[in-house]
C-alpha cells in the first residue's frame, strides 16, 4: 500500500472535545466552590475566632496527629517556617480535593454535594476535638460547607443539564428528576437563545459569570474575614502595658562581655525579639488581653488560688534575668537557641506560697489553646531563677513568645519547661497523666547537654588563605561554660579565649585566630562545663532527649 493509500488516522468521537472542557471546568467549578468555602469559613472565624477556621483547625489536627518522625524531619527541613509550609500544605491538599469533587460532581451531583460535606464534617471535627475547642467553633466550617454546596451546585448546573438529557432522549433512557431538570432547562435556553452555540449542555458564558461571582464572594468574604480577626488582636494593648520594675535586675554586664561587635558572623550576646526562635504547635498565636487573663494554681495544692496579670505585676518579688533557651528539637550545630532578659516571678517562692504539696513530681501546664507541658517538680524547687515570664528584652513579652504570661526553667528544654499562654499549673505525678510531649514518648525529663556551635567561617564557603577567626557560642545552663577548645584538620585541641563570665544560664561566645594554609580544612569545636564535664563526641538525634556530639564543618582557603 502506498502513502496516498493508507486509511486515515481515526478522528477523536464526536463530543470528544466538549467532553474534556466540560471536566476541566467542573474540576474549576470544585476549586471556586471551595474557595467560596473557606472565604464564608473564615469570615464566620472573624466572629468566633481565627482558631476556629478550618484551614488552622484541620491544621492543629495534622499536627496532633503527624507522627514524631515526620514532625523532626519538617521542623530541620524548614525550621521556625514549618507551620507556614504546614498551611500551604493543607492547602494544597484542599485545593486537589476540590478539583476532584468538581470532577465528581459533573457525573453525581449528590456526589458532589457529599464530597462538600466530607469537606465540611472534617473541618467541624478537627475543630471540636482542639484540646480548648467550644462548640461555636464548629460554626465556620458548617457554614463555609453549605456555602460551597451551593456554589458548586449553581456552577455544574451550566455544564452539563443539556447534554445530559440529549443523551438520555437519544437512548431511550428513562430520565430522573435531575435529567427532567435538565431537559426543561435545555428547552428554555433554545427558547430564550441562551445556549452556548459551539456545544450542547456547555454554558460557558453562564458558567464565567457564576464563576466570577464565586471568585469575588470568595476574595469578599476571605477579606473581610481577616479584617474582623483583627479584633482579637492584642498589639494595642500589649504596647500600653508598662513592665513593673524588678526588685532584684540582672546583673550588670562586664566590658566587653559581647564579642558580636568585633567579629563578623558571630551570634550577639543577646537575641533580637523578632529573631528569637519559635517551635510551638500551635499555628495560631493566642490572643489573651491582658484584663482577661487568669492563672489558675489547681492539684497538690494547700491552698490553690487564681491570679490576675495584676497580681503578679504588684508582687515585691519581681526578678530579671539573663537566660539562653534551648529548644530539644535543635541539631548539633543548630540555631534553635536564643539569650534575652526575662522579667517575672519567682516559680520556687509562688508554689511554696501556695502549700505545694511533697508528693507531686510533675507540674502540669497547660496553655490557653489546651497545650500541656509536663515539668519535673524537683527540678523547678532546686532553680532559683525558674520563673513565671512576662517580660523579655525590656518589653512585655511578644504575643508569638507567650503573652502575656509564659513559664521558663532554665537548664530544662523547653518541651519540658517553657509553656507559653500559660493559663494554669496543675500540680500531679507523672504517674496520674502524661502531657502532650510524654505521650509521644519523648523523655519525661530533659535536662540541657552541653553544647557548642561555629557561627564563622560558614560552612562549605571558600575564604582567602591566611588569618581568619573561628568563633561561636556555647552553653551548659545552670552550670556554666569553663572552656571551648577548636582541632581543625588532625592537629591539637587549642584552646579559645570566652567572652567574660556573667551567669551561669547565660551562653558564652568564644573565639580562636587561625592562619589558614591555602586546601580544604575541617573544623571541630567541643566545650567543657564549669561543674568539669566535657561535651561528648557521640551523636544523637534530639529524639527523645536532645542532640549530642561535636560541631564540625568544612571550609576551603584559597
Amino acid at each position: 500500500m502506498t502513502t496516498s493509500e493508507r486509511a486515515p488516522s481515526a478522528a477523536p468521537p464526536p463530543g470528544t472535545g466538549r467532553a474534556v472542557e466540560r471536566r476541566g471546568l467542573a474540576a474549576l467549578a470544585g476549586l471556586l466552590a471551595a474557595a467560596v468555602a473557606l472565604g464564608v469559613a473564615e469570615l464566620v472565624a472573624g466572629l468566633v475566632g481565627p482558631a476556629s477556621s478550618p484551614v488552622i483547625a484541620v491544621g492543629d489536627a495534622a499536627i496532633t496527629l503527624t507522627p514524631e518522625p515526620v514532625k523532626s524531619f519538617a521542623i530541620r527541613t524548614f525550621g521556625e517556617n514549618d507551620k507556614i509550609a504546614l498551611i500551604a500544605g493543607t492547602l494544597v491538599v484542599i485545593a486537589l480535593y476540590a478539583l476532584l469533587v468538581g470532577v465528581v460532581g459533573l457525573r453525581s451531583r449528590r456526589l458532589g454535594v457529599l464530597g462538600v460535606a466530607v469537606f465540611g464534617a472534617v473541618g467541624v471535627l478537627a475543630a471540636l476535638t482542639r484540646p480548648a475547642g467550644e462548640p461555636l467553633d464548629a460554626l465556620p466550617s458548617l457554614v463555609g460547607a453549605l456555602a460551597g454546596i451551593v456554589t458548586l451546585l449553581a456552577l455544574l448546573a451550566p455544564l452539563s443539564s443539556a447534554g445530559r438529557a440529549a443523551r438520555e432522549r437519544s437512548t431511550g433512557a428513562r430520565t430522573t428528576d435531575d435529567d427532567a431538570d435538565g431537559q426543561l432547562l435545555d428547552r428554555l435556553r433554545q427558547v430564550l437563545g441562551s445556549g452556548d452555540r459551539k456545544g450542547a449542555g456547555l454554558d460557558r458564558r453562564r458558567f464565567f459569570l457564576t464563576g466570577g461571582i464565586a471568585l469575588g464572594v470568595a476574595a469578599a468574604t476571605g477579606g473581610g474575614g481577616r479584617l474582623l480577626q483583627r479584633r482579637f488582636d492584642v498589639a494595642g494593648v500589649r504596647a500600653g502595658l508598662r513592665l513593673p520594675t524588678p526588685a532584684s535586675p540582672a546583673a550588670p554586664l562586664p566590658p566587653g562581655a559581647d564579642l558580636s561587635g568585633r567579629i563578623d558572623g558571630l551570634t550577639p550576646l543577646f537575641t533580637r525579639n523578632g529573631d528569637f526562635y519559635r517551635v510551638d504547635t500551635a499555628l495560631v498565636a493566642p490572643r489573651i488581653r491582658p484584663a482577661d487573663y487568669r492563672l489558675e494554681l489547681t492539684g497538690m495544692f494547700d491552698t490553690p488560688r487564681t491570679y490576675t496579670l495584676d497580681d503578679l505585676f504588684e508582687r515585691d518579688d519581681v526578678i530579671e534575668r539573663d537566660i539562653t533557651l534551648t529548644c530539644v528539637s535543635n541539631e548539633v550545630g543548630g540555631v534553635l537557641a536564643g539569650t534575652a532578659r526575662w522579667m517575672g516571678v519567682p516559680l520556687v517562692t509562688l508554689l511554696r506560697e501556695n502549700g505545694l504539696r511533697s508528693g507531686s513530681d510533675q507540674l502540669l501546664c497547660r496553655s490557653v489553646d489546651g497545650m500541656t507541658i509536663g515539668a519535673p517538680t524537683r527540678q523547678v524547687l532546686e532553680v532559683e531563677d525558674a520563673m513565671l515570664a512576662f517580660g523579655m528584652n525590656g518589653e512585655p513579652l511578644p504575643v508569638v513568645h507567650g503573652f502575656p504570661v509564659r513559664m521558663l526553667i532554665p537548664g530544662l528544654y523547653g518541651y519540658v519547661s517553657a509553656c507559653k499562654w500559660l493559663v494554669r499549673i496543675e500540680a500531679t505525678t507523672f504517674a496520674a497523666v502524661d502531657a502532650y510531649w510524654t505521650e509521644r514518648e519523648w523523655a519525661a525529663e530533659g535536662p540541657i547537654k552541653i553544647a557548642s556551635r561555629i557561627d564563622t567561617p560558614k560552612p562549605l564557603r571558600e575564604i582567602p588563605a591566611g588569618r581568619h577567626a573561628i568563633a561561636g557560642v556555647a552553653w551548659a545552663q545552670t552550670r556554666g561554660i569553663a572552656r571551648v577548645e577548636v582541632r581543625v584538620d588532625e592537629e591539637e585541641w587549642v584552646e579559645a579565649e570566652l567572652s567574660p563570665q556573667v551567669d551561669a544560664d547565660l551562653w558564652r561566645q568564644w573565639v580562636l585566630p587561625y592562619d589558614f594554609a591555602p586546601g580544604r580544612h575541617s573544623i571541630t569545636v567541643r566545650a567543657t562545663g564549669a561543674d568539669g564535664e566535657v561535651q561528648t563526641e557521640t551523636r544523637a538525634s534530639p529524639f527523645p532527649d536532645g542532640a549530642s556530639g561535636w560541631h564540625s564543618i568544612q571550609v576551603l582557603a584559597g
